[in-house]
Order: C-alpha cells, then structure tokens, then sequence
C-alpha cells in the first residue's frame, strides 16, 4: 500500500517559505503513530525542513543530486527508485512536498491519500494537487473542533482510488 499522507488548508495550501503554516498538535500525534515503523518518502526540500531522520521511521529522500547523503537515511533519485528502496514494506508513506506528491499522483503510483484538511485559508507558496473526486473516493472522515491545543477545526479524510 502506497499512501500519500499530507496535512492541508482548505485551498489546497501545504506550506510557506518551506515551512509549516499551522500547528496542529493532534495531527502530528497522528502522523507519528500513522508512520511509525514504516518507510517515509520524501523530497530533499522536506527533509531539509524536518531537518534530521524521523524515529523509528526509514526515510527516504528523492534528490536529483547524486552526490547527496544524509546519515541514517536512502538516497533515491525518481519516485520509482525510491519505492524500489523501500518495496520489502507494507506500508509505504510519501510525505512530500508538493512536486513529490505532483509526481506520484500523476505517476498513478498510489493507492490511498491521507489528508488532514485545516478548514481555513492560509498564505502559501506551496500547493497540494487538486484531489480529483472522479478518481478518488471519500473512505472515511473524522471532524474535530478547534480546542485548547489545535487552533483550527480540522478532519482527517482518506481517499482511495475508485476503480
């Protein structure tokens, strides 16, 4: 299972100056305990961002440089070279940015999104593809109000391809 998992503002904003645009504690709680003890993949501007390997996690950077290196992570140049590396997994998570989420939906690589969706309007520079309801189908969703430590209303959705 190839899972596209991203955390997005109800237009479709991802981040900011290669950033987060919000805090939202429960959905990094839910991130961790979603991706723990799987294979991550991402692009080089993401992991720059996160800035270390995420625990108990193999991560896995997509980079046209081919002299790169990151202690503790695998090093892919193409989607497909990077889901090669991480093929012994059952659960495969691509968590982006936004031209690794781009390619892998256009690549027709995936099987599910799991979307945190931040239900305000944010200033981005970076946006999550438009999720395509022909093709994609609403599984399961969870609505939760904003409280003491989320700021924003939020749900989780996930999609899976319709076939």
């Amino acid at each position: 299972m190839i899972t596209i998992i991203a955390a997005i503002g109800q237009n479709n904003e991802l981040g900011k100056n290669n950033d987060l645009i919000w805090h939202l504690p429960a959905d990094l709680k839910r991130f961790k305990k979603v991706t723990s003890g799987h294979h991550i993949i991402m692009g080089r501007n993401t992991f720059e961002s996160i800035g270390k390997p995420l625990p108990n996690r193999t991560t896995v950077i997509i980079t046209r440089n081919d002299n790169y290196f990151k202690e503790g992570c695998l090093i892919a140049n193409s989607i497909e070279q990077a889901l090669e590396l991480a093929k012994g997994d059952d659960e495969i998570y691509i968590i982006g940015g936004a031209q690794i989420y781009q390619q892998a939906i256009a690549s027709d690589l995936v099987d599910k999104l799991d979307i945190t969706i931040v239900h305000e309007s944010f200033e981005a520079d970076v946006f999550f593809p438009e999720i395509d309801k022909t093709i994609w189908k609403e599984t399961s969703r969870e609505d939760f109000k904003a409280d003491e430590k989320n700021k924003f209303d939020y749900s989780f959705v996930s999609y899976e391809k319709s076939l």
